[in-house]
């Protein structure tokens, strides 16, 4: 069980063998202990590569979503490189239709009878939803193959091999990461516990294996020059990964699904220089949120890009900006973030404080500035809001109001969900205001809007310049 379960097909050359591209798909091994208690058999998942005979079966993973509904959706993962065929059966009743999201990627499933079958070329995640169906569907991770893995020899590595693995911290129930160390996941790997960085640097956390159900999945705390890349955390109790006074921070190619309250994704306090790429968090509270000061967290979140992701918020925010921050000091700043190729799957919150596929709220005397959407192509809200600008003094969680929300551009923004609340940009009082938005080539359900009226835009008071390209 402790080696990589291996299927390396044939090398596709050019003329005379020139030019050869090796194609390879490798699967993960099943920790005895998973393969009865988290095994779903609604689908069952096959790959191949393209043009081959032999099929490679996938291992359905049982993971919850959905805070309302604590649905059993599956998910597989699986490394390729070159080209693949997937096969899907559906186990339970007839298929009438399916699809295949999110939709920007362009795959066009084949239907037969009770299989569906999809080609890639390249990684991707995606999920596959039969009949309309959105809580008991099918995410397929397709990664990338690990090219340089560490040496579990080398005693700068934490090497957790295919297996289950608990934390000897029993109190804490984390795996405490010292500066300059490399922890590497192997495919396989069941990691039951937080992975913890305090006051380090140098941190690298890569690897295909996951965190299954962890208090929370990584605790990144006054540290700096942290890389999280490939790892898949399934069902964290609280954040997947949460940063706080930290600087230097990348995420890439993670994927996370949450279904209990306060649950978010990727939070950040006081935090900067954070690259998030490549990422999938379907969660049930907000998948991205930064804030500036937050428990014992102090000082401004600037110099923030997410980028090429796919967020489902079942419940709550995709994107939330600026609810905490520091009434004493009253001078800390949410400024220069950026939001680019992004899909929104999905946004269902029936609270209206908490509403926004890109929301940005200010409380305790924060100020959001120079924030950037582009890009963002908004595929379904059942209940909720597009756009969220609000300066506001939210007494649930918040000690005085934002002080402002100003240079704010969305552009190049789509949605096609048909029935949403009006989206809302409200200023606080004659100090704490709302200024110079823009929204440029947006589209709702293919048209393209030309006003206020266009948007759905609820514009109230202490609002000043907001411009319609």
């Amino acid at each position: 069980m402790n080696k990589l379960k291996r299927m390396a097909l044939i090398s596709l050359s050019a003329l005379f063998g020139w030019n050869c591209v090796q194609a390879e798909i490798i699967t993960y091994p099943v920790p005895m202990g998973i393969y009865y208690a988290r095994h779903n058999d609604d689908y069952t998942v096959k790959v191949r590569q393209a043009g081959e005979k032999d099929w490679v079966d996938l291992f359905e993973y049982n993971v919850k979503v959905d805070m309302d509904t604590k649905s059993d959706a599956t998910m597989v993962q699986f490394d390729f490189s070159g080209k693949v065929e997937v096969l899907v059966q559906k186990n339970n009743g007839d298929i009438r239709s399916a699809i295949v999201r999110p939709l920007s990627k362009g795959i066009q499933p084949e239907i037969d009878g009770n299989f569906l079958l999809f080609t890639l070329d390249k990684p991707q995640k995606l999920s596959v939803e039969f009949n309309g169906d959105r809580l008991n569907n099918l995410h397929v991770f397709a990664n990338p193959i690990i090219k340089n893995v560490p040496d579990k020899n080398d005693p700068n590595v934490m090497y957790f091999e295919s297996g289950i693995h608990e934390p000897t911290d029993a109190a804490g129930k984390c795996f405490r990461i010292p500066s300059n160390t490399t922890v590497y996941l192997e495919g396989g790997a069941v990691l039951k516990g937080c992975l913890n960085c305090d006051s380090v640097e140098n941190v690298k956390i890569l690897g295909h294996g996951m965190l299954l159900e962890p208090q929370q999945g990584i605790s990144v705390a006054y540290s700096k020059n942290v890389l999280i890349d490939g790892i898949t955390v399934v069902n964290s109790r609280h954040y997947t990964v949460s940063g706080g006074q930290s600087a230097g921070i990348t995420i890439r190619n993670l994927k996370s699904f949450s279904y209990q309250g306060w649950s978010d994704g990727l939070d950040f306090m006081s935090c900067s220089d954070v690259t998030i790429d490549d990422v999938f968090l379907r969660n049930s509270d907000d998948c991205i949120a930064l804030y500036t000061h937050r428990w014992n967290y102090y000082g401004d979140c600037r110099n923030i890009r997410v980028l090429n992701s796919t967020l489902w918020a079942d419940i709550a925010h995709p994107i939330n900006i600026g609810t905490h921050g520091n009434t004493k000091t009253g001078d800390e700043v949410l400024e220069d973030i950026l939001f680019k190729n992004i899909d929104i799957l999905e946004h269902d919150e029936d609270d209206r404080d908490y509403q926004g596929c890109m929301a940005i709220n200010v409380g305790d005397h924060n100020l959001a500035r120079n924030i950037t959407f582009e890009d963002i192509r908004v595929e379904n809200i059942q209940e909720g809001q597009l756009f969220h600008l609000r300066v506001m003094y939210n007494q649930k969680y918040n000690t005085g109001p934002g002080r402002g929300i100003k240079n704010i551009v969305f552009r190049n923004i789509s949605c096609t969900a048909k029935y949403v609340n009006p989206s809302l940009i409200e200023g606080y009082d004659k100090n704490r205001r709302i200024g110079n938005i823009l929204f440029e080539n947006i589209v709702l359900n293919g048209k393209r809007a030309t006003s206020l009226e266009d948007l759905n835009v609820n514009m109230k008071g202490f609002v000043d310049k907001v411009s319609i390209k």
